[in-house]
């Protein structure tokens, strides 16, 4: 029987880097799930079950901060990571106020993986459920 991976929702406008967070998370035994706006996130997040968000401060359609704080209340519970090049205290606080749990600026990759790693390492998997 295989072992349940964790379901990450990452959210960014830019595909590029969409794609890197896919493979790279998927490389540390992650299944991703990429979106580039903040309606696309909110039907995948109100239609599957994921364990972690990892989004963008900019997007098409939005604001991260305010997506955040939309998927904190239609999915309770549920973490959000911030990775964003806006790297000002500022933004680290405003994400925070928002409900984030966490914010990296890009492009500390190795910082964000830390991140998702501590986050999901004390949580039982959406799909185990």
């Amino acid at each position: 029987m295989s072992r349940v991976k964790c379901r990450v929702l990452c959210i960014d406008d830019h595909e590029d880097t969409s794609e890197m967070l896919k493979l790279l998370l998927s490389h540390e035994d992650y299944e991703v799930v990429t979106a580039v706006s903040c309606a696309a996130a909110t039907t995948l997040a109100t239609s599957q079950e994921f364990d972690l968000y990892v989004l963008d401060r900019h997007l098409p359609d939005g604001s991260g901060l305010e997506l955040c704080q939309s998927l904190g209340k239609v999915t309770p519970g549920v973490p959000c990571i911030f990775y964003s090049g806006d790297a000002y205290d500022i933004h680290r606080s405003e994400a925070l106020a928002a409900g984030a749990d966490d914010y990296v600026a890009k492009p500390d990759i190795d910082g964000l993986i830390e991140s998702v790693r501590q986050l999901l390492s004390t949580r039982e998997c959406a799909a185990t459920a």
